[in-house]
Order: C-alpha cells, then structure tokens, then sequence
C-alpha cells in the first residue's frame, strides 16, 4: 500500500495503512533487512537508546551423540535436555545474547533418513525451547538448525529470537556445501541484519565464511556485531570478517575454539579445553580510524576524556579502535567533537586522491 497517496487522501487514512504495515511487519519478520538506519545513523543515539555494553555468551559444545535404536522423539527431547545444562552454564552471567554452533540439534551419526525423520518429528520443539529460554531470562538467543520451510524445501539457518522469544530475524546459509546442497539443503540468497536494542547483527554459517561477496555485502550493512554459527573454525577469516566489517564478531563452532572479537580481528574472549563456553562484555559504541592525520586529535581526545575513551591499537595495522566509557557522550559525538577522520572516510580519501593523480599516459 502507497502511504503517499494515503496521505494525500487524509491523515486519518494515512494512520490506518501505517498501522496495517506495522502489524504486518510484526508479524513476518525478514530474512533480509538492509535499508535499516546505518550504524553511523544509529551512532548518534547510541548513549541515549541502544545498550553501550553487551554481554554476550558463545557456547561451542559438540553436537549430541545418539544411539541406534532411540527414537525421533526421544532425540528431540534429548536435544532438549543437552541445552538445558548447556544454558545453565551461562544464565547466572546474565547475558544480552547466548550465540550456539551451526545446526544445534542435529546428532551426530545418524544417516540421512533417520536425520530427515528426526526433524519431521522435532519440526519447532526445539526452537520453542530456546524461545521460552530467551523470554524467561530476557535475553537475545541465535538457534541455529535445519529447518523447513513453507514450500516444504529445508535451508540451514539462524534464527535471532528476541528478548520476548519473539523470531527478530531469519538467515538462510547463502552457501551451503556442495554435500550439503546433495543432501536438499537449498542456499539462501539474502543476508539479515536483526535490529537489537544494543544494535545491528548481522549472521554468516561455517562455509560461508570463504566467500567474499556475502563479506562485501555484509561490509556495506555495518552491522555492529556478526554472529558466526558452524561447524568449522574459520581460521584467519574470523579476524577478517570483523575488520573489513568494522564490527564485533561472535563465533560459536562446535568443539572447537568458540570467540569473541573485536572490530580489529583481536580475541576478547574464548572458551577453553576445560570449559565450552565463554561470556564476555563487549562496548558496541566504538569506532575505527587510522592513525594518519589523526595522532594529535586522538592525543586531544584522550586528554579530555580520559579513562571515559579507550583507544585500542593492536600494532602493525595503522588503524585503530576508539570505544566511548561515558553513558552520556557516544562515540560519535567525540569523533565530531575533535574532528576525528574515520577509517572508511581516510580510504575513500586517499582512494579519490590517487585517482586523481594516476598517470594515464
């Protein structure tokens, strides 16, 4: 519906088909949400509506074995008790968000047949479960799983329940392996970003993780965090993805190294041999800059503001990260204040700059 040509037509029919589109939009949440406000929009508000600190928990545990002979239904409630304890491990930290590996309540060695019969039998069960979790301790949860959908075609994906157990967001794997696809996991072709109350998230899944189209997609977002559910670490990529998104990276891989980084690929948090899980709190309100054209604002900076600014310089990069400490002043507001040149700006600059003097002869 045309709001426009309501609006000409009244104000009363105006409110009517804005309050149609809002309970629609309640009611269907998208898989793909990139028109949202940037997170430089959002910066502006960050000290006035959006948490500046996040406590997030990733939990990397295998997935669950089970035996030849149990039945669909006694996997499905099996799945359910194993994320029972998996959660009591973090709920006493109180987290925002509780991030879980790539297809969460698939067990290991089953063949496909039985797989398929296991979620006929599971089908939302599952996803329930972590919904009633995620109201009952007001928290954000990414399930991650296997699920079907409407046209009766399955997709591997996150689904982001909100602090309500409300479904926020929808990512389908946009790159499925080849065995994966073999076995009727369709890719999906969207990427999701899920407004927050502490911000803007965006999701990748295990293989997806080595294509640069979706990264570039994903850069172009800003989101403030990415969530990373899988089956495979990634290596050298994690730190990667968190730098050329400029945002936080949170990944949860099981039975392998699950972490939290920073926007500079740096390692905040991460689970260990003894443990399988970590929770960290993470200060969203930052931003990047380099250092050129910038040492002596970032000397003014921190001279005012103190222990209210850090500046993270991880070493060798030229870039570095400055996170707001004062609940009354974002980080936005002190990159104007000292006329601070951000990172993606200085490359746009410089990028401009060269072209202008390339020796086309």
């Amino acid at each position: 519906m045309d709001l426009y040509v309501l609006c000409r037509k009244g104000f009363r029919a105006c409110l009517i088909g804005a309050f149609c589109l809002l309970v629609l939009s309640c009611g269907h949440p998208a898989t793909a949400r990139t028109k949202s406000p940037t997170r430089d929009e959002n910066a502006g508000l960050s000290s006035l509506s959006r948490k500046k600190n996040v406590k997030i928990a990733t939990i990397g545990h295998r997935p669950i074995t089970v035996g030849a002979d149990d039945s669909p239904q006694r996997i499905v409630d099996r799945a359910i008790s194993h994320w029972r304890g998996r959660f009591a491990q973090v709920l006493p930290d109180k987290p925002d968000l509780i991030v879980v590996p790539e297809a969460c309540d698939r067990p290991s060695g089953l063949s496909k047949e039985r797989v398929f019969s296991y979620y006929e039998v599971r089908k939302n069960r599952v996803r329930d479960f972590f919904a009633e979790t995620a109201k009952a301790n007001n928290c954000y949860i990414v399930y991650s799983a296997v699920r079907q959908v409407m046209d009766g075609t399955w997709r591997n994906s996150c689904v982001m329940l909100d602090r309500k157990g409300k479904v926020a967001a929808i990512y389908d794997k946009n790159y499925p392996t080849i065995g994966e696809i073999e076995q009727g996991i369709l890719p999906g072709s969207d990427i999701a970003i899920a407004d927050c109350d502490f911000g803007r998230v965006g999701f990748a899944i295990c293989f997806d993780l080595n294509f640069d189209e979706l990264r570039l997609r994903y850069a172009r977002a800003k989101p403030d965090l990415m969530v990373f559910a899988s089956m495979y670490h990634g290596g050298l990529m994690q730190a990667y993805w968190a730098y050329s998104c400029r945002s936080h990276f949170v990944g949860a891989v099981a039975g392998l190294p699950s972490e939290i980084r920073n926007p500079l690929g740096g390692i905040v948090a991460t689970n260990t041999n003894y443990f399988d899980f970590a929770v960290a709190t993470v200060n969203l309100d930052c931003a990047m800059a380099h250092l050129d054209f910038n040492w002596a604002k970032l000397r003014a900076l921190k001279k005012k503001y103190g222990r209210g600014v850090t500046v993270t310089d991880p070493g060798h990069l030229g870039s570095v990260l400055i996170s707001s400490n004062k609940a009354e002043t974002g980080v936005m507001d002190m990159v104007k204040e000292f006329d601070i040149e951000l990172l993606d700006d200085y490359f746009k600059r410089a990028a401009d700059y060269r072209n202008k003097h390339v020796d086309t002869k």
